[in-house]
């Protein structure tokens, strides 16, 4: 699916490489979508997809010449379905459907997101039952590999018929009609931003304004990046608790596989064996473990000890609405619905949004719990009568405030999460003219969820500075071997807390290593190979475990000959 080649070009001596993602409206997955988001990857059409594309634009163009009435294509749209127009009109019908359907308001999309929109819609067209032409389709993939992109204000879509505002706006752009921009011109007029690349504004031919904006891809774009983050950040969740275990000095004991066998949700082994391969003392030993291992202390807060089960059921809710994004990113969601094969369009109700919408609200609800149990956790830290460590973090308390009001950033942005975890989809709006009487807003669903899994990732951020403060004052002793790596990624950017200093831009960096995964790529291998070695579990003594001469573990009974 990924192809890499090679082109020439006159102002270089020598070749430029490119690689391409071969769209085919089948294979695209969430992942290649974001990449496609960051100019990562061009666009190319499988020749599959070419002859689907082929096939549905020529039983279009029969309906057109034996003058059929079919909705979309010789009628008007929504209440004036029952309107015939006449053929000489069917470009303008078009052209009026984009330039009237351009009604969204609010700040644009970013051209990252603008890219994943554009990038989704040609996919969808890809399939072949929209009856684009392969002429129109072919214009737009050119306008995404030169970053062409048009002015798409987030505000206007009710998901249903499909993300009928913000899609228009991405389609008169390409009709050189609008805003554009690109690396090239900055903002500019579409018309010109256009020229500037060397392309001319699409002609549209019948359908193919419809087939340009019925769809949910405002909905399933900005929630493929949703849930490819909340998979992100649930992974490096793991290894901040564990780290801020570390620091409160708490017992593996919760993380034993035995417990988890007897509730065996997958979400919640996972977390738990990522627990035990960041904190497993015979495999890499902790002195701050060490240093405890028997203190009279009879468990652990609900925030330690219940990782697994809180962060356990936030990885499987990632896993179930990735799964309904992949399948939406692949689905055709127009109407009506070409079918070449059976020379026949037909009407129905695939643009509905409510399968992304409902996800992302769940996936809103999920990962909002990251952030919910991580500013529980901050307020151990800070917290010297839970922490045995000094005041927020700080020396000379009082001169100094420490962590103090970090800690109300992330109670502040768990509270927004509560507001914002409202469900947007058990909302519904009649429009036009109750022909479209139940609604999804799933494009409001999508744009909270983003701004969820920012607070979380930000609350997140947070905990790990104060975990990493919390270290310096357990020195000279030292952590485990992968949360030692992630003390020191952290240090090479943040330097320690010794008195107040201008503290949102020490956050906002160590946001930024949690959204480029840094955090993950250090502690991730130590994970993998954890899990790859079978390595026996340890189960050392603790006060949070009592046992009478109990029988050896499975994984270290020895066969007695």
């Amino acid at each position: 699916k990924i192809w890499h080649g090679q082109i020439s070009h006159a102002s270089h001596k020598r070749p430029i490489y490119l690689s391409y993602i071969s769209l085919d409206g089948n294979s695209l997955t969430s992942t290649d979508l974001v990449n496609l988001g960051k100019g990562l990857f061009k666009i190319k059409l499988t020749p599959e997809a070419e002859q689907k594309v082929v096939q549905s634009r020529e039983l279009l163009d029969t309906i057109v010449k034996e003058n059929k009435v079919v909705y979309g294509i010789t009628t008007g749209f929504g209440k004036f379905a029952q309107t015939v127009i006449p053929v000489s009109k069917l470009k303008e019908l078009q052209e009026n459907l984009l330039r009237s359907h351009s009604s969204g308001l609010g700040s644009p999309l970013s051209p990252e997101r603008t890219r994943m929109l554009l990038a989704l819609r040609i996919n969808v067209l890809a399939k072949g039952h929209s009856g684009i032409s392969l002429e129109t389709l072919h214009s737009m993939i050119q306008a995404f590999n030169a970053s062409c992109l048009s002015y798409v204000p987030e505000k206007g879509t009710v998901g249903a018929s499909g993300d009928l505002a913000p899609l228009s706006h991405l389609a008169l752009g390409l009709m050189g009609e609008g805003k554009m921009w690109s690396p090239k011109s900055g903002w500019a007029d579409a018309k010109y931003v256009l020229e500037a690349h060397g392309l001319k504004p699409i002609s549209l031919k019948p359908k193919e304004g419809l087939a340009l904006i019925n769809g949910t891809q405002m909905i399933t774009s900005l929630g493929a990046e949703a849930v490819e983050r909340a998979e992100a950040i649930a992974q490096q969740a793991d290894i901040i608790a564990a780290l801020t275990l570390e620091v409160l000095k708490g017992t593996t004991k919760a993380f034993d596989s035995d417990i988890h066998e007897l509730r065996p949700h997958p979400g919640q082994k996972e977390v738990a064996l990522r627990f035990r391969s960041l904190l497993d003392s015979d495999h890499h030993p902790s002195e701050i473990a060490e240093s405890h291992r028997f203190c009279d202390r009879v468990q652990d807060a609900y925030t330690m000890r219940c990782c697994p089960q809180v962060h356990g059921i936030v990885n499987d809710t990632i896993e179930f609405v990735k799964k309904i994004i992949n399948t939406e990113i692949n689905s055709a969601t127009d109407n009506p619905m070409v079918f070449a094969e059976r020379g026949e369009t037909i009407s129905g109700g695939n643009f509905h949004g409510e399968y992304p919408a409902k996800a992302l609200d769940y996936l809103a609800i999920g990962v909002h719990e990251l952030a919910s149990i991580s500013e529980r956790r901050i307020e151990r830290l800070c917290n010297p009568s839970l922490s045995e460590l000094p005041a927020f973090l700080v020396n000379e308390g009082g001169l100094n405030s420490g962590f103090m009001i970090a800690h109300c950033t992330a109670a502040a942005l768990v509270s927004e999460n509560k507001v914002l975890c409202h469900p947007s989809s058990i909302d519904s709006l009649s429009t036009s003219a109750a022909t479209e009487d139940h609604v999804s807003m799933g494009g409001w669903a999508a744009r909270k969820a983003l701004r969820v899994v920012e607070h979380v990732e930000q609350v997140l951020a947070i905990e790990l500075l104060a975990a990493c403060q919390g270290i310096e004052f357990l020195r000279p002793l030292r952590t485990t071997t992968p949360l030692e790596k992630v003390y020191d990624l952290v240090r090479a950017t943040v330097k320690p807390w010794i008195k107040d200093r201008f503290m949102a831009p020490d956050i906002e960096a160590v946001h930024r290593l949690l959204v480029d995964q840094k955090v993950w790529n250090i502690a991730g291998p130590y994970i993998e190979k954890y899990c790859m070695e079978y390595i026996p579990e340890s189960r050392p003594s603790s006060p949070t475990a009592f046992a009478l001469d109990p029988p050896p573990s499975p994984r270290k009974r020895v066969r007695l000959e």
